[in-house]
């Protein structure tokens, strides 16, 4: 037990936090080191399993970050832009595998991740699924098979907690349908319309986003033509998927040489 890889997981009280506890704990592939959470937060100090609702697990819940990712081999991290990159600072100064399921971030925070990502392994992606990376692998393929008559849409559809749009999953998939295309997804996004917007630009790839209720993550990405529609769709049903893909990568990630990765590369599709 002691030879397995040791995790921290950010920001342990949110959903996918909780999901990731029980998923390190239940798989039995790695032990949970460590459990961080924001200076001033109600969970700091306490049990981890008692904050939980459940039985007392000896893990106690810090929001001394330096401390556990020094004694961890992975962190995971599905928390926010700012945090995910002070995080990618210390995984890189730890030399230990950094999962990122944040989304939202800048091009400058993309350019930090890239830095620290010199010392450490960093696997980010937009949604840590097979079923969605292979959704990407396919979008990629319909767009390069089908020219400019095609019109292409993504729609993404999420809980009412969700606080960034287009979800990060919604633009992998069309940043996978503009390289089918051979063209930078920052030229042709349409991220928004409203009012009298003039007809569709030919070549666009438009995003489209629904918030609403409990929705765990539903994705469509539209090929519309004259006279047809392809649709190319995931639907989650249990957030469970995005952790086990987490954890998953934690694993993976043991084995690599420092870099940057996706889920496409440790699905090794």
């Amino acid at each position: 037990m002691v030879n397995l890889p040791g995790i921290v997981i950010m920001g342990v009280s949110g959903r996918m936090g909780r999901m990731l506890v029980q998923t390190v704990v239940k798989g039995g592939h790695a032990r949970l080191v460590g459990a961080v959470e924001r200076a001033g937060h109600p969970w700091v100090g306490r049990d981890l399993g008692e904050a939980m609702g459940g039985p007392h697990m000896g893990l106690k819940v810090t929001d001394d970050a330096i401390e556990v990712i020094a004694q961890a081999q992975a962190v995971i991290d599905f928390t926010t832009p700012e945090a995910t990159v002070a995080t990618a600072t210390l995984t890189a100064q730890a030399r230990a595998v950094h999962v990122i399921g944040t989304t939202g971030f800048s091009a400058e925070q993309l350019q930090k991740l890239k830095a620290a990502a010199r010392h450490a392994v960093i696997v980010r992606a937009g949604n840590m699924s097979l079923g969605v990376n292979l959704l990407a692998q396919l979008a990629r393929k319909v767009a390069a098979a089908l020219d400019e008559d095609f019109d292409i849409e993504v729609v993404e559809a999420h809980h009412r907690h969700k606080v960034d749009a287009p979800s990060g999953t919604a633009l992998m998939l069309g940043e996978a349908a503009a390289e089918g295309r051979g063209v930078a997804l920052d030229e042709v996004a349409d991220r928004g319309r409203d009012g009298i917007t003039g007809e569709r630009v030919r070549g666009a790839i438009g995003f489209s986003a629904i918030r609403g209720g409990d929705v765990v993550g539903e994705h469509d990405v539209i090929f519309a033509g004259e006279g047809e529609r392809i649709v190319l769709r995931h639907i989650a049903t249990d957030r469970a998927i995005f952790a086990r893909g987490a954890v998953k990568a934690a694993l993976w990630g043991q084995d690599q040489k420092p870099g940057e990765y996706d889920m496409v590369d440790v699905l090794g599709l």
